[in-house]
Parts: C-alpha cells; sequence; structure tokens
C-alpha cells in the first residue's frame, strides 16, 4: 500500500449474517473520510503485507464512516479469514482512499443484481438511487436466507419494495427468472451486477444472449478469473521517461522486474481485478487479463494493468 494510506479505526464489528462479519471504518484523526461514489471500494492493509479490497456499502453521503461487508471463504487466500478471526473492534489499520471502478452510468431506468456477497456495492448503488429519486429494482441472489446480509437493513429502508429476494433453498415461484426479467425492462435500461464468477457470467451472458450492448451491462469481480499461462512467453518492456529496456521472462509479472530495479508502480490486488496499478501502453500490442478494464479503456484509451497482464507484441513501450 503506498504513502496514500488513511489510518482508521475499527468503531464496530458485528456478525451480520451466517459467515459474514461488517466492519465500521472511521477516521483516527475525526476528520471526515474522503468522499466516495457508489460501486467505490478500499484496501484494506490486514496485516503487513496482507492487503485486500471490499466494496463501500453504507451511503455514499456519509463521510464520517466506511462499512464493509466481508464473507468468510475458507477456500480463500486468507484475508477474509484473517478478517474474522484477528481483526478487533477498536483497532488501527490502514486503508486506501476510495476507488471506482463500477460507477453508476445516467440511464433511465437501472436493474441491480446482487449475488451473496456481490451485495455490498449493489446496496450502496440502491442507496444512491434511492436518494436520488431514480428509476430502479433489485434482484438479491443468496443461498438461503441466513446467509443474506443487510436483509433487515432492506427491509426497514424506504426502497423495500423495488428490492426482491431470491434463496436457492426458497420455493420456486421466489426463484429468479433471469430471462424474464431482462425481456421485461425497456431498452434504455442498464444493469449492474456483483456476486461470484459464474453469476456475472450468467447474468451478462444471458443479457447479451437478448440482445443488451455490453454498455448497458456493469460488473464487477472479486477475484480474477483462471488464465492459462502455458503458452507465456518473455517479452520486452521499455519504460518511457528513461528508455531503459527490462525483460519479462515467462514466469514473471511486469511489476516484479520493474520494482526489482527501482521502478515503482502503485499496486494492491496483484490480480487485475482493483485498478490500482493501471498504466497507459504508448507502443505495442498488451495481453490484457484483467477483470477492470473496459474494452474502450483498453482499445482506445490504451490503458491495461501491469500487475497480471503480459504483451502480444515482442516490446510494450509504458507512459512510466
Amino acid at each position: 500500500m503506498d504513502s496514500t494510506y488513511l489510518e482508521v479505526r475499527i468503531a464496530r464489528k458485528a456478525a451480520e449474517a451466517l459467515d459474514i462479519v461488517t466492519l465500521e471504518l472511521t477516521s483516527t484523526s475525526g476528520e471526515a473520510l474522503p468522499a466516495f461514489s457508489a460501486g467505490s471500494h478500499i484496501d484494506v492493509e490486514i496485516r503487513p503485507g496482507l492487503v485486500r479490497q471490499y466494496s463501500l456499502c453504507n451511503d455514499p453521503t456519509e463521510q464520517h464512516r466506511y462499512i464493509i461487508g466481508v464473507l468468510r471463504d475458507p477456500v480463500s487466500r486468507g484475508g477474509s479469514i484473517a478478517v474474522h478471526d484477528a481483526l478487533e473492534e477498536g483497532q488501527t489499520i490502514r486503508i486506501s482512499p476510495p476507488r471506482n471502478h463500477f460507477p453508476l452510468v445516467p440511464a433511465g431506468r437501472h436493474v441491480l443484481f446482487a449475488g451473496g456477497i456481490g451485495v455490498t456495492p449493489i446496496l450502496c448503488m440502491a442507496e444512491r438511487l434511492a436518494s436520488s429519486g431514480a428509476d430502479f429494482v433489485m434482484h438479491y441472489s443468496a443461498r438461503s436466507a441466513e446467509r443474506a446480509a443487510f436483509v433487515e437493513r432492506i427491509g426497514n429502508s424506504a426502497y423495500a419494495g423495488k428490492v426482491q429476494f431470491h434463496f436457492d433453498d426458497g420455493a420456486a415461484e421466489q426463484k429468479l427468472d433471469l430471462p424474464a426479467v431482462l425481456a421485461a425492462e425497456p431498452a434504455d435500461s442498464h444493469l449492474y451486477v456483483c456476486g461470484p464468477g459464474g453469476f456475472i457470467d450468467f447474468v451478462a451472458s444471458t443479457a447479451r444472449a437478448q440482445g443488451w450492448s455490453d454498455e448497458r451491462i456493469h460488473f464487477e469481480y472479486f477475484a480474477a478469473k483462471a488464465v492459462d499461462t502455458s503458452a507465456d512467453q518473455s517479452f520486452e518492456v521499455q519504460v518511457a521517461s528513461t528508455g531503459k529496456v527490462y525483460v519479462i521472462a515467462e514466469d514473471q509479472s511486469i511489476v516484479s522486474v520493474l520494482e526489482a530495479d527501482g521502478v515503482e508502480i502503485s499496486v494492491s490486488c496483484q490480480q487485475g481485478i482493483c485498478g490500482a496499478c493501471i498504466t497507459r501502453v504508448l507502443d505495442g500490442q498488451a495481453d490484457h487479463r484483467d477483470q477492470v478494464l473496459t474494452d474502450k479503456e483498453r482499445d482506445e484509451e490504451n490503458w491495461f494493468t501491469p500487475c497480471c497482464s503480459r504483451s502480444r507484441s515482442p516490446r510494450l513501450v509504458l507512459d512510466i
């Protein structure tokens, strides 16, 4: 985590649902926290060397606190288990300022889909849309009611009537009929989806099959997709500011090679899902392996993620 980190205190830690806890974070200085918009996330330094990204799920008009929800995942890389078992109420931790690669865009209607813990950014969007009087509906899918976070908060909200719950172990009539839901939406609707990768792919592919354009489909992954690296080869990276050329071996990342020579690129997730390291390509063809950039950002604006992406051309020239 770089020098822009913030020190915050865990003002409250609470069980929100089965295997889900919420952390309420407040400034240690008493000053207002940086403003954020619906869909934003922060990097959380759980302990030195262990940084994970979590979406903010409180009302984006609030600046006195941030709230995150964390699912205990037994097959995770250790971050969620450490949050559940090691972080305590009253403890001081470091976080990054909020970043947003999953923003709301102007639309006639917004259709929100949350799968499991993917409800965290979606809930923040619902809060924002409700407060602005926008037209929206929210579909919240979970394995069971006991594993669904924020049910009471949603039930007590002014927008409760816009939220439909879908539980895997529930009655057939309450389960999500995605093709029917999407088919009934007007042409000016935009959809937003967050949750497990399979859930995101299901929603996005169903929408595309019904003719929804990519511009109307917005999503955010919590984990990187598996990538076949068996055909990876070495390539060169040139730093534009110095002209120095580095060889990136087939088993090395760009950031690791540059960092070893003192060329710093801000990194966090190192999986291509948080956007901390995005860098512009001045020349060459990138092999994109991220889950955060849009096609326009990749193809027209020439951004890429050096933490995980590679090169299809012999050399990449980077704007650093």
